[in-house]
């Protein structure tokens, strides 16, 4: 699974967002800066950030984007769905090779692999709100732990459960 550099960057300017306080809004230029990308990338997603009802703009000298909902009520699998290109609806037409479309086009193995894989990405992804996202890489970590009904460290692998 490969995060796209538009979802990374979608999801680096919504944290900025999310750690503003009531009211408060950052320009696309200080969101840009913060973060280190263009205001042309910057742009782009939080167009379609907008174009979404994730995200509101504020035009004029004092204007600026903020959130719509507070970032406990927002999934990472809504911001995903958002920023995702389609990537599992295309990904039969990305790889043909060197003809048109897949020579596989009934009862392919690959496709349903791919299926299964976002949709599990998709459930973990609607367990984590962007505020939990907001907070430590430590916090994140133990949420991600809790969705996989796991406790941190307590994955043992194959190997170390052999000896």
């Amino acid at each position: 699974m490969k995060v796209s550099a538009q979802e990374e960057y979608g999801l680096r300017c919504l944290l900025q967002l999310a750690r503003l306080g009531e009211g408060e809004f950052l320009t696309l230029g200080q969101i840009a800066e913060r973060e280190g990308i263009s205001q042309a990338n910057a742009g782009k997603v939080l167009w379609l950030l907008n174009k979404a009802g994730l995200v509101s703009s504020i035009r004029g000298t004092k204007g600026g984007y903020m959130l719509v909902r507070p970032a406990s009520e927002i999934r990472l699998s809504e911001i995903i769905k958002v920023l995702d290109e389609g990537e599992v609806e295309g990904h039969c037409k990305t790889y043909p090779g060197v003809l048109d479309s897949c020579v596989h086009t009934g009862g392919c193995g690959i496709r349903s692999v791919i299926v299964n894989v976002h949709e599990a990405v998709e459930r973990a992804l609607s367990g984590i709100t962007l505020a939990q996202l907001a907070g430590s890489e430590e916090g994140a970590g133990t949420t991600l732990h809790q969705i996989r009904s796991l406790r941190p460290g307590a994955a043992v692998s194959t190997a170390e459960g052999a000896q």
